[in-house]
């Protein structure tokens, strides 16, 4: 496909290794096991998949536009555990470093920031890495998402792989899934008596929530195979579908500045870098940094040749 884009879900990336990695610290008593977890992800994929440019979205530390629908969204979360939360603002000085740019925006969370960049970059191929399933209604042609299971365990998910993993359902039709299944993680309420198997039923039928609703309440045709009872349900809690899906849904139309060219990798200071991991003991990610230059060298070369 030619250039490729890189973006970091980076709250997701570090809640996954901080609890997939033992303590670590510093001879200064500083804990860097999530700093160090993420560095090693991100030493990783950048080796695997040699992109051209690269960005990191952040969540901003504070209530979104969906708490403001739903106020209990994500209400049963325990707050971010502040050995964790101390470790954020040192990431990133060392993404700083890598000249790796950083998004957040009040309001929102980091998937919408992704969606965003997304669509701000159509014809350029994209690979969002995280370390959860929510950013899987963005996948297409040109956007891939690398998830994480541990430091070293992964799936990348295209196309193919979304419709496997949700038996045949289209990546833009899994927020009407989780609008009817609800969703735990996010404090999303299910609609009563929809299973799985019913939803996806559904939606192989009617493909989204909104032609649903409107096919039960023009009594068409289509709808009389349906279960009365799950007719009934659905015209019950319309709004509450609706508001699901609203909040499921990723924002890709937040008012953010982008500017590609900011995000090309191969730029940063091999010094800086090295004197800024040297500052957390990171000896062993130091050892790869030449690795890391010669590969640069690859990708720049490519380059000149698209």
């Amino acid at each position: 496909m030619g250039e490729r884009l890189l973006i970091l879900d980076s709250n997701s990336i570090l809640h996954r290794v901080y609890h997939a990695l033992p303590p670590l610290t510093t001879k200064k008593g500083e804990l860097v096991n999530a700093i160090y977890g993420f560095l090693l992800v991100l030493f990783r994929v950048i080796k695997e998949f040699k992109p051209d440019y690269v960005c990191a979205c952040f969540d901003f530390p504070a209530k979104t536009f969906r708490h403001e629908k739903f106020k209990e969204y994500k209400a049963q979360r325990p707050p971010c555990p502040k050995d964790l939360a101390s470790q954020i603002p040192k990431l990133k000085e060392i993404l700083e470093a890598f000249k790796i740019p950083i998004f957040e925006k009040e309001g929102y969370e980091a998937d919408d920031l992704i969606g965003t960049i997304v669509s701000k970059t159509q014809g350029l191929e994209k690979i969002i890495v995280s370390g959860d399933l929510d950013n899987l209604q963005l996948v297409s042609k040109e956007t891939k998402v690398f998830v994480l299971s541990g430091v070293k365990k992964s799936i990348l998910y295209d196309e193919k792989e979304v419709e496997k993993k949700y038996q045949g359902l289209k990546p833009k039709q899994i927020p009407d899934f989780k609008a009817l299944v609800g969703d735990p993680s996010d404090n999303i309420p299910r609609i009563s008596g929809i299973g799985e198997k019913t939803a996806l039923d559904l939606l192989k039928n009617f493909q989204n929530i909104e032609t649903l609703l409107k096919e039960i309440e023009e009594k068409s045709e289509k709808i009389k195979k349906i279960n009365p009872k799950i007719k009934e349900t659905l015209l019950k809690e319309k709004e509450q579908l609706l508001l699901n899906k609203s909040l499921i849904k990723i924002e890709k139309n937040v008012p953010i500045e982008f500017n590609l060219e900011k995000c090309y990798f191969w730029k940063y200071n091999e010094e800086k870098v090295t004197e800024n991991l040297r500052q957390f003991e990171f000896f062993s990610l130091i050892k790869k940094l030449p690795e890391l230059q010669k590969l640069g060298k690859k990708v720049k070369e490519n380059l000149k040749l698209l």
